[in-house]
């Protein structure tokens, strides 16, 4: 489970990355929603630290407000699997 973890983390974090990249040389994006599947698939801590270092969606409300509620189920998910 940690080895997925991480993976998924690295996975994310290097997704967030390239589509800042992207977004600056004004080409293809990565999708929004593709973003907050990988970060509900166990990449959160990614997804914000790509969001953090790579000053990626921080100012987009909309996005803001969807991301946290992907960590709210993720902690509630993480939560149920620890307790049992």
């Amino acid at each position: 489970m940690i080895i997925f973890l991480l993976i998924a983390n690295l996975i994310t974090f290097g997704v967030f990355g390239f589509d800042k990249w992207q977004a600056r040389k004004h080409q293809w994006r990565i999708s929004e929603n593709t973003l907050l599947v990988l970060s509900l698939l166990g990449g959160v801590v990614g997804a914000a630290s790509g969001m953090i270092l790579f000053h990626h969606k921080v100012s987009k409300k909309s996005f803001l407000v969807k991301f946290f509620i992907v960590v709210l189920i993720d902690v509630v998910v993480l939560y149920r699997l620890i307790r049992h």
